[in-house]
């Protein structure tokens, strides 16, 4: 079986584009650099952007070829319904890819690739196809009484952390958010309950990833024994991977896991580099885009409390402020694609093998679709066009998994604890893939 890693278009140098960029450079937010999102998307940038560069050329230091930015609606919507132009699987869905010589961990660049989201027809819908049973609405109708326990249950431990702590102050991403989509999505796959707690550290750790390949040797200093944490805690991981995924093949079960064990493409069963990013894929993707939405609704609903009121007054509007929510917070960042042909978006001409990197932040707040898009509004009678989960065939499978999460948080939360407010305090990793609050503190 052919895999993705093997023929993935390799990085060289290119600082100029091939067409000559048509919009002016603007700013000097380098949006190619992880560490300049540490307060979070730069909406302002955006909005430049979006206003006077739609489509605008960026060089990525350190060997790479550089990037065309989209931020218009329009043009991203565009780019994700022509996926026979704009390629997921020629370059993968990351803005860079360092040389085959540099990728380490071994095993996690082969497993970043191989798997669905980097996938084009036929074989992205062949493999989405052998999943989809676990994202269906029965299925998903099946997990919210769990669901709704673990809410309950990761409540109690939040009001009990805040009643110990000297300033009823509590770190909400710790003692909630980062639990509860690692909780349902361990459900899905049928991950033992003795081994959860492991995969909640190495999710960290594979958070820190972007950070570790982009920036080593500031990682080093910062930290001088976190690579060498962050190489052991990975290779547990893929161990651990091997281990289930053969056991699953041997003693099928009835979970997600299972199915990932013994998928097949072209009539061929998965090889183990395509069994390691399958699962890991369905782990990483469904607990960023519900925990940052988590997070960032908290904020939301502090800095907005005529909306939040509203929630208090009639919480049958919560499922239209969710869909605000994901608007306004974009958990996903950007997704790229790579240009299999020359071709031409809002005028700019781009030629084949070219990367596009669409920011899905700056299109949910582009005026021409939202109207006063920075305002946080429940009633927003198109909030669910927004593309926190992304467009086209590669639209999200697990959006309807993390639609449930969402809802019964915020239903549980606001009924629980009214008054809960953000402090103001916060840690944003940096991270420019996915808006990652890796802390937020609230009182109750």
């Amino acid at each position: 079986m052919q895999l993705i890693s093997d023929h993935i278009l390799e990085e060289t140098l290119q600082s100029e584009p091939i067409y000559p960029a048509i919009y002016p450079k603007i700013g000097t937010f380098d949006l190619t650099r992880p560490s300049a999102f540490t307060d979070g998307h730069p909406f302002a940038h955006y909005k430049a952007l979006r206003e006077n560069a739609p489509v605008s050329w960026s060089p990525i230091p350190r060997n790479a070829r550089g990037i065309w930015s989209v931020t218009r609606y329009e043009d991203i919507k565009a780019v994700e319904l022509a996926p026979e132009i704009y390629s997921s699987e020629r370059g993968s869905i990351n803005m860079a890819m360092p040389p085959k010589h540099l990728r380490f961990p071994k095993k996690l660049f082969p497993a970043a690739l191989n798997c669905l989201i980097n996938l084009d027809a036929p074989r992205h819908m062949e493999m989405r196809l052998q999943q989809k049973d676990f994202f269906i609405p029965k299925y998903v109708a099946t997990l919210r009484d769990k669901v709704a326990a673990k809410i309950d249950s990761l409540l109690d431990d939040v009001d009990a952390a805040a009643k110990v702590s000297p300033t009823g102050e509590v770190d909400f991403v710790k003692t909630f958010t980062e639990q509860l989509p690692l909780y349902t999505l361990c459900e899905m796959l049928g991950v033992d309950e003795d081994d959860r707690p492991k995969i909640i550290r190495w999710m960290h750790y594979l958070e820190m990833a972007q950070q570790v390949v982009s920036a080593p040797w500031g990682t080093f200093k910062n930290d001088p024994l976190f690579i060498p944490r962050y190489i052991k805690n990975v290779s547990e991981m893929f161990k651990y991977g091997e281990k289930v995924m053969a056991e699953r093949r041997a003693n099928p079960r009835n979970d997600l896991l299972t199915v990932i064990a013994n998928s097949t493409l072209g009539g061929e069963k998965l090889p183990q580099e395509y069994l390691d990013g399958s699962w890991l894929l369905i782990i990483f993707a469904g607990n960023d885009t519900t925990r940052n939405s988590l997070s960032g609704t908290m904020r939301l609903l502090t800095e907005f409390p005529d909306q939040k009121q509203m929630l208090l007054d009639d919480p049958s509007l919560i499922p239209k402020m969710n869909q605000e929510a994901l608007r306004m917070t974009s958990p996903v960042m950007h997704m790229r694609r790579t240009a299999t042909q020359d071709t031409e978006l809002a005028g700019q001409k781009i030629a084949k093998d070219e990367k596009v990197v669409l920011w899905f932040g700056a299109a949910n707040r582009d005026p021409s679709v939202f109207e006063n898009p920075d305002s946080f509004d429940i009633l927003r009678p198109n909030a669910a066009k927004h593309f926190a989960f992304g467009h086209g065939p590669h639209k999200c499978l697990g959006s309807r998994i993390a639609q449930l999460q969402l809802r019964l948080a915020y239903e549980k939360i606001l009924d629980r604890f009214p008054n809960i407010t953000w402090t103001g305090e916060q840690t944003i990793a940096p991270n420019n893939f996915v808006h990652a609050i890796s802390s937020l503190t609230v009182k109750l």
